[in-house]
């Protein structure tokens, strides 16, 4: 493998400081600020667990970020698939020797931290099928093995994260890979033709889930069948949701919140906390900045000269959209509680760790944007 060098991979540190994308480093910044002051609210106004752990997560995984930031992207397109198996191997340890939780088997105890590979892999397999696209050619994008090799690259880790139990991680993992897919050129027809299998085999692959999967869909489907039980966490969603109206009631004044009628607020019902105290305005101002991030991320893309760093840009960026569409919508009840974090904002190490590492790649495809990959 054999990199082409321009004279701008010669440029000295002050001009690879200067090559940096600063308002997606803001961006990133503010909206982990405002994460971090959420985190404060649903500790009650106090600096307890969540809000200290979320606070030096953030300041350590920024640092990181940044940090990471200046490896070359010649380093992440040699060690992608690496990265790819790695991450797959601890998926496999998890499967064995992970530790359990609320009736998953999904985290590896580090001491410092709980670390979730499916959190990562929704990283690494955008990074791996960068790779895999970024040297063929658009007329053999349709050949057989180009095809059959990027699904069984993604039907390992959603089969092992799905035997976790986690059927909402492993939805966005698929979701990652087929973004990267799409973005390649394969022709509409195969993804009309997946679907309709998908109809078709629904009722099969729902005998398989899990009973509390199986209740989550029931309670999407209707949520006042069991407004105390199944349902409670959606329609308490919504309710806090819609009292916050234009202007919402006031940071550190959400009574669905602070009442304790919503479960879960730090996690994937940060958004719903958020949206009580600050309402319509708030969130206006929320989902500006995540489409600025979004816009940053695709234009580091269009301006890389490299297509490996063409296809990560566009696939990180339609996976980040896909995980805020997500999120948002399932605490508004218009999709089933899958369990998604809403990135930067929900508390959780490892899904901070992982978008934090996407961020890095992204920054590194902009300050070596003139690379050439062969």
């Amino acid at each position: 493998m054999k990199t082409l060098s321009s004279f701008s991979q010669k440029k000295t540190f002050l001009e690879k400081i200067k090559s940096i994308d600063y308002v997606l480093v803001t961006i990133i910044l503010l909206i982990g600020i405002i994460s971090c002051f959420a985190m404060y609210s649903t500790d009650g106004g106090q600096f307890k667990y969540h809000t200290n752990s979320h606070i030096l997560k953030f300041s350590i995984f920024f640092i990181l970020f940044i940090m990471f930031s200046f490896i070359r992207i010649t380093f992440w397109h040699t060690s992608a698939y690496l990265f790819y198996f790695l991450v797959l191997v601890m998926l496999f340890y998890v499967l064995w020797f992970g530790v359990s939780a609320k009736g998953s088997q999904r985290w590896i105890d580090l001491y410092f931290l709980n670390l979730q590979p499916s959190e990562l892999m929704k990283i690494a397999i955008i990074v791996c099928f960068a790779k895999f696209y970024h040297r063929i050619q658009m007329q053999d994008i349709h050949k057989f093995t180009n095809i059959i090799y990027p699904i069984i690259l993604l039907a390992l880790p959603i089969y092992l994260v799905i035997a976790q139990p986690d059927l909402g991680t492993s939805i966005l993992i698929a979701a990652s890979g087929l973004a990267v897919i799409w973005l390649a050129g394969i022709r509409v027809r195969y993804f009309v033709y997946s679907f309709l299998s998908l109809l078709v085999s629904a009722p099969f692959v729902i005998s398989f889930l899990e009973p509390y999967q199986k209740k989550r869909i029931l309670t999407f489907l209707n949520p006042d069948r069991d407004p105390l039980g199944a349902g409670y966490q959606i329609l308490q969603s919504k309710i806090a949701v819609g009292s916050g109206g234009l202007f919402g009631k006031g940071y550190l004044k959400g009574t669905q919140s602070y009442l304790e009628y919503l479960p879960e607020k730090h996690t994937d019902f940060i958004f719903t906390l958020f949206s009580e105290e600050f309402g319509f305005l708030g969130c206006a101002i929320l989902l500006m900045l995540y489409f600025v991030m979004l816009f940053r991320v695709i234009r580091i893309g269009e301006q890389s000269k490299s297509y490996f760093a063409k296809f990560y840009c566009f696939g990180f960026s339609a996976a980040l959209f896909i995980y805020i569409v997500v999120n948002m919508s399932m605490v508004l009840g218009l999709l089933p509680i899958v369990g998604s974090p809403l990135p930067i904002m929900s508390y959780g190490g490892s899904a901070l760790l992982s978008i934090m590492l996407g961020f890095s790649i992204v920054m590194s495809c902009k300050i070596y944007s003139t690379e050439t990959i062969i």
